[in-house]
């Protein structure tokens, strides 16, 4: 899991191993305390299924006595373990990711160049590398929109599809494999729009994508009036609620909006958002504690599950 987007110039990184309940405890604190921008957190299970390796990394160096003292409550004398370094800016991400296993939706298998030879003859494989950018299949909130995609296909083929926040570009080019058709994919980044046309490239898949760089849906190609029959947004819960007027209007009538980014307690607050939009609710997804939301307009809401 991780909580926040990476910082595009990380400098800094705390290094702690700890148990789950502490892992995602930290995780979720300094979420909300650092801002999301300059900081984030990753925190993995270990091979030995007891423990978990929490990371924390920063744009700058942080006050180390000060971030003791922010997680000493959950930790207690443990915090004093905590590991504090400088890091190579362009390794932060790969180290973060070793061990990591490919990730599988229906026939959908994200992998590294490593685990070639774990894809099978039916698999629809992507192959993503880490880099610089938010977004590589294992984080819950990229699978629970993956799942969330293979469920849209299960009852329709949609053919406009439109992926804001696109990061690696994992959600874009999964769709144009699995659906053969164009996706629009943007990112307010410039290194993550350079990363995942690079990575559509190298899928083979650049003739059916078109990637703009622009905040949100503030470019020509994502600013279509009820343009799109599935829309994913896989940001956080702030900008999320911010963006729900140009996102209900973006989805056609009878189109699937598919949010993730949140944590359970942001749920209620950006399904109020989109409730005045006229959304409803129609599954709800919970992959290592980020909850992953598939609305639809109008109607009664079902149960979620």
């Amino acid at each position: 899991m991780l909580e926040g987007l990476p910082p595009h110039r990380p400098t800094h990184v705390l290094r702690l191993d700890t148990n789950e309940r502490a892992a995602r405890a930290m995780t979720d604190l300094i979420g909300e305390v650092f801002d999301p921008t300059e900081t984030a957190v990753a925190a993995f299970e270990a091979e030995d299924g007891r423990t978990w390796h929490l990371e924390a990394y920063f744009s700058e160096e942080p006050d180390e006595e000060a971030v003791r003292e922010l997680i000493r409550p959950i930790v207690g004398d443990a915090a004093d373990e905590a590991a504090f370094a400088a890091i190579d800016q362009q390794d932060w991400v790969r180290a973060s990711l070793e061990g990591l296993k490919p990730v599988r939706a229906g026939r959908i298998l994200v992998h590294g160049s490593h685990d070639r030879a774990r894809v099978q003859p039916n698999d629809l494989p992507i192959e993503i590398e880490a880099a610089l950018a938010f977004g590589t299949g294992h984080h819950g909130t990229t699978l629970g929109c993956l799942m969330a995609l293979v469920d849209e296909v299960k009852r329709r083929r949609p053919r406009r599809i439109l992926d804001v926040g696109t990061g690696t570009g994992i959600l874009g080019l999964a769709a144009a494999r699995l659906l053969h058709t164009r996706v629009i994919a943007g990112d307010l980044d410039p290194e993550a729009v350079a990363t995942a046309r690079t990575n559509a490239a190298f899928n083979g898949l650049a003739n059916l994508m078109a990637f703009y760089e622009a905040p949100g849906l503030r470019h020509p190609l994502a600013g279509v009036a009820r343009g799109y029959d599935l829309v994913f947004a896989n940001i956080l819960a702030r900008p999320l609620r911010g963006l729900a007027p140009s996102l209900a209007r973006a989805v056609a009538s009878d189109g699937t909006l598919v949010l993730s980014g949140l944590i359970p307690r942001d749920v209620p607050g950006v399904l109020s958002a989109y409730a005045a939009q006229g959304f409803r609710l129609r599954r709800r997804r919970l992959i290592e504690g980020w909850a992953t939301l598939e609305l639809r307009r109008g109607g009664a809401a079902p149960r979620p599950r």
